[in-house]
């Protein structure tokens, strides 16, 4: 083959990896550092809301390249899942407070983009409080499980719940296979994925060391629980969980295993329970969420390493090629 064709295909190739490579987006407006926040997509914007601390609600807007602060906070919101539903912010399964014995907010709390306000939301399930729980939206009813009572220091439970928002009726649902907490959920088909997460026990001085390895689905059709074959690649906490199609992408977290925050991303195909993998995120980050949007896979904020810091402000972006 003659040397100029080697080297555009040279370059060709070059250009195909830079477009699977993720991307540090360079904002015209900075966003707020915080991480224990969360992070979700909600009518084609990006939000981030919550963290340590009384942390603002901020808007990215990806037509625009800017972020935009909404509202202040109405109290400490910290370790959840946020979901959107029907154009606001569900922030379901929240604690406040300092460690280790952070609480769990007693309701729901909403926020609504366009009005740039809170209002309170139906309580949570009757002796069923938690935080650092995984939430997700299915057929207008949004979906608890797992999370801790007492912050990091005990009370991990296996709970799951399900909540009709006409009604502010929760009913229980049977229990996960195992207990979790900094654990996201994630719906793929009609089946609820847990993957990661960890059962924290500062009450007997392991608050890192106990992830959860085992990959856990509830099917919807057959209301029941199965446990995968598979384990998790990277066992890690604090992490971010999306269903794109079939496959389950898992990203971000932390673990004993290293003091920086995790940046693998590890996709899991659920046809067949087989791994791979795509490129490693540029800055590992724990306790935020992740978001996908118009055929693109979005991070932000968090902590670069794990524990409380430090935080970051910084947003990631790649193309989903599957």
């Amino acid at each position: 083959m003659k040397p100029f064709l080697l080297a555009v295909i040279f370059l060709l190739s070059l250009g195909a990896y830079a477009q699977e490579s993720w991307i540090t987006i360079q904002p015209e407006t900075e966003a707020t550092s915080r991480h224990e926040s969360s992070f979700v997509e909600c009518d084609g914007k990006l939000y981030a809301l919550g963290g340590r601390g009384e942390r603002p609600v901020d808007e990215y807007d990806p037509k625009t390249n800017t972020w935009t602060k909404l509202a202040d906070a109405p109290m400490e919101i910290h370790h959840f899942q946020a979901v959107s539903y029907k154009g606001e912010i569900w922030v379901v399964g929240a604690l406040t407070g300092g460690y280790p014995h952070e609480t769990p907010i007693p309701n729901i709390l909403i926020f609504n983009p366009k009005t740039k306000t809170w209002r309170d939301g139906p309580a949570l399930p009757e002796k069923r409080h938690r935080g650092s729980a995984g939430v997700v939206v299915r057929n207008d009813k949004i979906y608890m499980v797992c999370g801790i009572q007492d912050g990091h220091y005990d009370g991990f439970v296996r709970w799951f719940d399900v909540l009709d928002p006409a009604t502010g009726k929760w009913t229980a649902l049977p229990s996960a296979p195992r207990s979790r907490d900094h654990v996201s959920a994630a719906l793929v088909g009609d089946r609820l994925y847990l993957a990661g997460g960890r059962t924290s026990y500062a009450k007997i001085g392991k608050v890192l060391e106990l992830t959860n390895n085992e990959i856990d689905y509830f099917d919807f059709s057959t209301n029941t629980w199965t446990t995968i074959e598979t384990e998790i690649p990277t066992a890690r906490a604090g992490n971010s969980n999306l269903g794109i199609g079939p496959y389950l992408v898992i990203l971000n977290g932390e673990s004993q295993a290293q003091t920086s925050a995790h940046a693998e991303v590890e996709v899991l195909d659920t046809r067949t329970h087989t791994w791979s993998k795509l490129p490693n995120l540029t800055q590992g980050r724990h306790g935020t969420g992740a978001a996908f949007l118009d055929g693109k896979i979005y991070v932000h904020a968090g902590s670069a390493n794990r524990g409380g810091g430090p935080e970051i402000n910084t947003t990631e972006m790649i193309e989903w090629k599957r």
